[in-house]
Formats: C-alpha cells, sequence, structure tokens
C-alpha cells in the first residue's frame, strides 16, 4: 500500500512540476500561449452557446404548462369521431390516435361522469379570422374564453386595460397593437367574403405566452365565432380546462376510452412508467451524425493548434534534454509538453465556457425575437459544458501528443550540442495512414447506396486522418523535388521537411479542409444540378396563373368572387388576354374525388400532376393555351375530342385511341360512408406530353361533366402576356384585400434558389478561414523559429525581400501542398455521395441520367489555386523585412 501511495505521489509530483514549468514557458511566450488558447477556445465558445441556446428554445412540456395550462390542473380534448385514445405524457408530442371511430363526440357531463366529480371547467375555441388594420387585411388568432376566469390565469398577460366583459369586447395581442390599434379603438372583423362581420371594442392588450408574436384576438365565447373562417361548419372539436385537483394518469386513461386526449399537470410533473412509454421515437441517425461532426472538429482543432505545440515544444527541447541527462524518463520528458496542453486546454476550456454564457445570454433574446418563438427560462446543460470542457482539454492534449514523444526520444547530445533538426520519418506511421486511406477511400466508394451518406461521412474521417499521417512522406518528397526551385521556395521546401512536426500538423489541417469543401462542394454542385435537370414546368414558359385556395384548409375556395378578382388583375395588367378556367374541385373538407379518363389501350392518366390552375380536371371546349409540353397536332386531337363531347387525358406515353370511358370515383370522409361511382362512355384522345413538365390531369367536355354529375366552379385565371416579379408582386398585394387566400404563379423556368449559391459562397468562406488560420498560424511560427537563420542571411548580405519572399513561400508550400493533397482525397466521396443524393425515381419515359455529379471548377480552382496565393500575398505584404541582429546560440 505504501508503494502504491508513492507511486502516486510521485506522479502526482511529477504533473505538479510539468505544469509549473508549463506556465512559466508561457508566460515567458504569451503570444504562442494567447494563440494556442484562443485557437482552442474558438470551438469550446461556439458549442457552448450553441448548446445553451438551442436547450433555452427548446421548452419542454412540463416547461410550457403555465402556457397551455394557465391556472387548470388538465386539458381536456375531445373531437368528432374518435374513442379509445392511446396517449402518452403529451398528447401533442407522444403517439396520441384512436384505435376505433365513433359518431358524435363526449359531452361535459360525461367527462365529469368519468372523472367522478363535478370539477370547474372552461371551455376554449379557437379559429382564425380576418382582422382590417391600417396596414390591410391579416388573418389573426381568434381566442374565444372568458379569459378573467381563474381557471385561465397565465394564458395571456395584460400589458393594457382588462379583458373583455361582453361579445362586443375584444383584447388585442401586442403584434396587433404594433399595427396601430390601442385600447378604446374599434376593430372590424370581416368574414371569409372579406366583408365585415363584427364591429368590436379594443378594451386591452395582452402578451399571448403560447404563440409568442403572431396576430391575436381575446374575445368572450359567441363574439368572434360569427366571421372566423370556418363560421359555415359545425364545431369538430370541444376543449375544455379543467380544475377541482389532479388529474391522475389512471383518470387520463379513463378520459382517453371516452375518446378524450388529455394533458395533465399532475402526470407532467411526475410521469408514471405507463405514461413514458409512449415516448416519441428517436432517429439512430441523427446521434451518429453528431459524432462525426464532433470528431471532424476535433481533427481541424488539433490539426490546427499543433504547430503551436511543435514549435513550443523545439523552445524546451534545451530544458528537457537536461530532464534526460539527469536521469528523467521518457514519460517525465513527454510530461514537460503535455503539462502545456493541460495548461492551454484548461484555460481555454475555462474562458470559452464563461465567454459562451455571455455570448448565449445576448443571443438568446435576439434568437427569440428573429424565430418569432417564445423560449422557455434561460438552461444551461451543465453535463453537456463538461463534456465541452473535456473536448477542450482532450484537444490540446491530442495536439500536444506528437511534439511531446518527438520531444522524448529526441537526441539529447545533438541537443545539449546546439544542433537541430528532426531524424528520417518512420514508416510505420505512413504504412499505417496508406492502410486508413485505402479503407477511407474504398469505404466512400462503395457507401453510394440510398441511406449512404453517414457511411460515406465516416469513411471521409478515416481517409483524412490515413492522409495526416502520409503527410510527412509528401512533405519529404517536395522537398527532394525542389532543387531546381528558387532559393526562397527551396529554403522553404527544405525548412518544412526538417521541421516537420511544425510543418504536417499545418499542412494535413489545410488538407482537411479542402478535403471537406470539395466534398461538399461537389454534393451541393450535383444535388442542384438534378434540381435544374428534373425541374417540372407547371405553365408554358411566361405563362401566368391566378388561384385562390382556403387558407384554412389548403382546399380551393369556393366562395371566391372571381368577377371581383377578374376586374383586380385587369387593373394591375392592362391590355393582357384573360381566360376563365373552369374545373372540378377533386378535394374538400368533406371528401375526395378523382376523375379517370381510359381507353382500350390504357389509362391515360400521369402518375403525378400539378395544380398551377386550381385543380386536377378541367371543363372546357379546347385545352389551356397556358399547359406545357403540348405539341401543336396533339392540341387538335384535344380539340376534336371535346368538340365532339368527349374528353382528354394526358399520359408521357403515345396512347392511340378514339373511344374510350370516363370514370368518376366519389369517396366522402367520416365513418359509415360509402363510395359513389360512375362511368360514361365517350370520345377520348390521350395527350402525350413531355416528361418534365406537369399537367393536369384531364380535360371534360361540358357535356360529360353534366352526364357525370359534377360540380363545375370556376378555379383561376390564366394570364397572357408578360408579368415581371414588381408586376406579380403588386398583383398579389392588389388580390389580397379580395381574397385572402389568392397565388399568382409565373413560370420562369429553374431558378437558382439563392441558397444553393450561399452554400458554396460559404463553403468558399469556411474554407478560406481555416486555410487562412492554418496557414497563417505554420508561417509564424516558421518565421519565428527561423530567426537566427533569417539573422544570418541577412549578416551576409541578402536583401531585405528574401525574408518576405521566404515567408510567401513558406505559406505557399503549407497552403499548396495540404490545398492539393486534400482536393484529391475529397473528390472520391465527393462522387461517392452523388449517388444517394441524386439517384432518385425518374419520371417514367424520361433520359435523364440514373445519378448526376457536377463538379464546381470554379469553387475547387479559388480553394485549390487562389487562396494559397492569396494567402502568399497577404504573408509578403505584412512581412518586415528587416531584423535586428542575434546571435545563434542553438
Amino acid at each position: 500500500m505504501r508503494a502504491r501511495a508513492g507511486r502516486l505521489s510521485g506522479w502526482a509530483g511529477g504533473w505538479r512540476v510539468a505544469v509549473r514549468l508549463a506556465w512559466r514557458e508561457s508566460w515567458r511566450a504569451k503570444r504562442r500561449a494567447v494563440l494556442m488558447v484562443v485557437m482552442i477556445m474558438l470551438p469550446v465558445l461556439a458549442v457552448t452557446a450553441t448548446a445553451v441556446v438551442l436547450r433555452t428554445a427548446d421548452v419542454s412540456t412540463r416547461e410550457g404548462l403555465d402556457r397551455r395550462l394557465g391556472a387548470a390542473d388538465a386539458q381536456i380534448v375531445v373531437e368528432d369521431g374518435v374513442v379509445d385514445v392511446e396517449q402518452g405524457v403529451d398528447p401533442d408530442t407522444s403517439g396520441g390516435w384512436a384505435t376505433r371511430p365513433r359518431r358524435d363526440r363526449p359531452t361535459l357531463a360525461q367527462v365529469r361522469e368519468a372523472l367522478g366529480r363535478d370539477v370547474p371547467a372552461l371551455e376554449t375555441r379557437y379559429s382564425e379570422v380576418l382582422v382590417a388594420t391600417r396596414d390591410g387585411v391579416v388573418s389573426a388568432g381568434a381566442n374565444e374564453l372568458d379569459a378573467a376566469d381563474p381557471l385561465a390565469e397565465g394564458l395571456f398577460d395584460l400589458t393594457a386595460g382588462r379583458f373583455a366583459r361582453s361579445i362586443d369586447e375584444v383584447v388585442i395581442t401586442e403584434p396587433l397593437a404594433e399595427r396601430g390599434l390601442a385600447v378604446g379603438d374599434e376593430i372590424g372583423v370581416l368574414g371569409p367574403d372579406g366583408v365585415e362581420r363584427r364591429a368590436l371594442s379594443v378594451v386591452g392588450i395582452a402578451h399571448d405566452a403560447a404563440r409568442g408574436p403572431w396576430e391575436q384576438l381575446v374575445g368572450l365565447p359567441g363574439s368572434l365565432a360569427p366571421a372566423a373562417k370556418d363560421a359555415d361548419d359545425p364545431p369538430r372539436t370541444s376543449t375544455w380546462l379543467v380544475g377541482g385537483g389532479p388529474v391522475t394518469w389512471q383518470e387520463v386513461r379513463t378520459l382517453n376510452a371516452l375518446g378524450a386526449y388529455v394533458l395533465s399537470r399532475a402526470v407532467v410533473e411526475d410521469p408514471p412508467a405507463e405514461a413514458l412509454a409512449f415516448a416519441t421515437y428517436d432517429d439512430d441517425v441523427v446521434p451518429t451524425i453528431i459524432a462525426l461532426v464532433v470528431v471532424m472538429i476535433l481533427l481541424e482543432v488539433v490539426l490546427l493548434a499543433g504547430p503551436a505545440f511543435a514549435v513550443g515544444a523545439r523552445r524546451q527541447a534545451r530544458t528537457i534534454a537536461l530532464v534526460t541527462a539527469a536521469g528523467g524518463t521518457p514519460a517525465q520528458a513527454r510530461r514537460v509538453v503535455l503539462g502545456t496542453a493541460v495548461v492551454v486546454g484548461g484555460l481555454s476550456a475555462v474562458v470559452g465556457i464563461v465567454a459562451g454564457l455571455g455570448l448565449a445570454a445576448v443571443t438568446v433574446p435576439l434568437v427569440q425575437r428573429w424565430s418569432g418563438e417564445r423560449f422557455g427560462p434561460f438552461d444551461v446543460p451543465w453535463l453537456l459544458l463538461l463534456l465541452v470542457a473535456g473536448f477542450g482539454v482532450g484537444a490540446a492534449l491530442l495536439a500536444a501528443a506528437a511534439p511531446a514523444w518527438i520531444a522524448s526520444r529526441q537526441n539529447v547530445v545533438a541537443v545539449l550540442g546546439g544542433r537541430r533538426g528532426e531524424g528520417p520519418a518512420s514508416l510505420r506511421f505512413p504504412l499505417l495512414g496508406l492502410v486508413l486511406l485505402g479503407l477511407g477511400l474504398a469505404g466512400a466508394a462503395t457507401g453510394g447506396s440510398s441511406g449512404g451518406e453517414v457511411r460515406i461521412a465516416g469513411a471521409t474521417i478515416l481517409a483524412v486522418l490515413g492522409m495526416a499521417l502520409l503527410v510527412p512522406v509528401v512533405v519529404m518528397a517536395v522537398a527532394r523535388l525542389g532543387r531546381a526551385l528558387p532559393l526562397p521556395l527551396r529554403y522553404a521546401v527544405r525548412d518544412a521537411a526538417r521541421h516537420r512536426s511544425r510543418t504536417v500538423p499545418a499542412v494535413s489541417a489545410v488538407a482537411a479542409t479542402v478535403c471537406g469543401v470539395v466534398a461538399l462542394g461537389i454534393a451541393t454542385a450535383s444535388d442542384e444540378a438534378e434540381n435544374a435537370a428534373t425541374y417540372t414546368a407547371a405553365l408554358r414558359h411566361g405563362a401566368a396563373a391566378v388561384t385562390v385556395t382556403d387558407p384554412d384548409t389548403g382546399y380551393a375556395d369556393l366562395t371566391t368572387d372571381w368577377v371581383a378578382v377578374r376586374a383586380a388583375v385587369e387593373r394591375q395588367l392592362p391590355g393582357v388576354d384573360l381566360d376563365r378556367i373552369d374545373g372540378v374541385v377533386d378535394e374538400t373538407d368533406t371528401g375526395h374525388l378523382e376523375v379517370m379518363v381510359q381507353t382500350s389501350a390504357g389509362k391515360g392518366a400521369l402518375e403525378s400532376w400539378g395544380g398551377a390552375l386550381g385543380a386536377a380536371t378541367l371543363v372546357g371546349d379546347r385545352l389551356p393555351a397556358a399547359l406545357p409540353g403540348i405539341s401543336a397536332a396533339e392540341r387538335e386531337r384535344a380539340a376534336r375530342a371535346l368538340a365532339a363531347g368527349g374528353a382528354v387525358g394526358f399520359d408521357t406515353r403515345a396512347v392511340p385511341a378514339a373511344r374510350g370511358t370516363v370514370r368518376v370515383e366519389r369517396t366522402p370522409y367520416g365513418p359509415g360512408r360509402r363510395r359513389e361511382r360512375g362511368r360514361v362512355q365517350a370520345p377520348v384522345a390521350v395527350v402525350r406530353v413531355a416528361p418534365d413538365v406537369g399537367t393536369i390531369r384531364s380535360v371534360l367536355s361540358p357535356e360529360v361533366a353534366e352526364e357525370l354529375g359534377l360540380d363545375v366552379v370556376t378555379v383561376g385565371l390564366t394570364v397572357a402576356g408578360s408579368v415581371d416579379r414588381g408586376a406579380q408582386r403588386d398583383l398579389e398585394e392588389a388580390l389580397g384585400t379580395i381574397a385572402p387566400g389568392a397565388q399568382v404563379e409565373v413560370e420562369r423556368g429553374y431558378e437558382r434558389p439563392a441558397s444553393a449559391t450561399l452554400v458554396q459562397v460559404g463553403l468558399g468562406v469556411l474554407g478560406a478561414v481555416l486555410m487562412l488560420a492554418g496557414t497563417l498560424t505554420a508561417t509564424s511560427l516558421a518565421l519565428s523559429d527561423a530567426r537566427g537563420d533569417l539573422a544570418t542571411l541577412a549578416a551576409v548580405g541578402a536583401a531585405p525581400r528574401l525574408r518576405r519572399a521566404v515567408a510567401a513561400s513558406y505559406a505557399l508550400v503549407v497552403g499548396l501542398v495540404g490545398s492539393v493533397l486534400g482536393a484529391a482525397v475529397g473528390f472520391v466521396p465527393g462522387w461517392a455521395v452523388t449517388y444517394p443524393l441524386t439517384s432518385a425515381g425518374r419520371p417514367e419515359g424520361s433520359d435523364l441520367p440514373d445519378h448526376f455529379l457536377d463538379v464546381p471548377w470554379l469553387l475547387i480552382g479559388a480553394i485549390v489555386v487562389g487562396l494559397p496565393l492569396l494567402t502568399a500575398a497577404l504573408v509578403a505584404a505584412t512581412t518586415r523585412g528587416r531584423l535586428p541582429m542575434v546571435a545563434r546560440i542553438d
């Protein structure tokens, strides 16, 4: 026991001495120490701030209870057609579903009977209404409840005035008040048709704790319902806030059997095991992706900080040699260098976490305002931050590991004799690197199946590790090939080879950065090439269409005043030709309707079709001129069929036929309702369309539509003429006051989204920042290390510009060797990831390739060639040409 205690004491004492030496060395070389701290601190700061912001933004069910329940003990929701509910703690997030249908929803009396007591209850209803403001008509949430009831305390926080006491009064939220409304004003609430239904007096302004910065109205039951968008439909749900004591899990299950979804405060605060069994599914891929990202960041930090530790180890070479000469073991020699890593890593972790918490405190209000969401209380994940601190210390130790190992094996006699340089590179690590590189590239090349992106990312990290182990061999090879180079370049490549412990991490960091940029650049460019090639035109190029959908349901708005819409379009676009489009609405909130055109040669129906004209099935005596991808001959065939009282179908193949069948199938929603089918024989033409356009499903003649009993309505307008972006924006604003769900679509062909350009620019900027950091750091340390050599050259007559040329050459060597090596390795995973990324199914009859490969040569050229040259020029411009004379003592 004493021997073990003695060994432990000796081990701790050895580290204590090493850390003390590290503090002194860091204090002497402040600039280098600050550089190392900043490199390791920045990712710690970024991860800390991000983790705190995300944790604060993630409002748990428990944290959001008061926003959803107010002062109530539970929220109970019942719906038409639902019984025997299965749910977890929170029915909104943990798998609430119904296993059997029913016709009518439970009443409050049945809820109280199920609970076994007469609980106080407050009914709430939420819908949407249109509100007239000085900025125009806006859609606002309509909350109908007695907000002054004790059960509603906490749902809305009054900032001015009071809650409504009659159905002629209303409370507005702050976003509506910012539109020019105040207490005492009268507010007009419009119906779905845009006609004012209610005029209410604003008696208060409140903050909605649940929905944050969205426009909301709060009134008593009956005050807003007449103007709601669903006013013509009977309510299908009932929601109550109940008090009277905790609602237990057993009572929740009893209510579930009745057909109710229940959010219970007692269950959330103390969830039983059975409730937790309904937890949401977690994707196993997400932790894998996070782990890969962490490993990549760790690798980049280690490589960027490596040169600084290598220079520090060289500065401590004489101290380490003295320790070894005095009988110190290799482990004790390594501790001298690793002690610096402990000091720098610990300081980086502390400073990074403190700065990250401060940055998060400043960022949370900004992100909350930008996102429009109401965050929870400032939440610090201390366990995660402890791991982040360990990340910082671990990154420093890994960055110092190679210099410490080299320092422990240095030639003591040579160091004490003042001779510098490193021995020949060992073949053990390059051979291991060759194996890892081969395995990584092979894994990336074979990971091109669907869902193989994670495998390719893991294989890429393996390839980068192998590449880093091969860098010493590459640097030595470049030095041997540099005999014919000019003096500054020859000096730079030979100095890089002599001091591989300083050069290799910098070159590896540049190579890893370029590898990632090239792979991601190829992936994003190929994905964008697929998007462009598979773009489906909804209309003929240059054509425009006006349609109106119900904002509440997403289906066609059957209440639209098309006369007013047409007049508005004519005012905004004078002189254009307008065509009215009639059709059959195939989807409503009461059911689904499908029309099929069939011939003896097959169905005339596309696998997918678009809805740019307002409906999938149109009715008319000719094809709309705005339909894309149809030849003049095919249009003539279609016109003959429609003129004969028939129908037109569409297919990417040629389907010759003169007669066929038009079938219709109606599928009502709801239990106990049966499908209805109909059919009619008629002249049929199946028109061939291009595979890369989106069109409607069929066009019926008025005779066929009437015979099938279809309700024909106006579904849109088409505009023949040029509509620029400004005119489109003005038209949308004008139509917004007439039909809030109006949409104006103009076919301009494929337009590269701004996000795709931002991704490419972002990759270039990220690559530039990391490359500049690695190259400038290595160059600065190299110049500091070569100060004696350069002073000697100046003493024997070298021109001042030689030092600038040497500095620029060293930056060029590090940047160019790393970027070329990284680009060569990055091409393989970039090519491989295009297979799972762009190998989606192709339309029938399409001649598109199985997958797309697009190499962004401009981005790669800028990273591989442009950035090293730019860095070299920057270094040459900022390097001092003259140095004071120094004596060489090493």
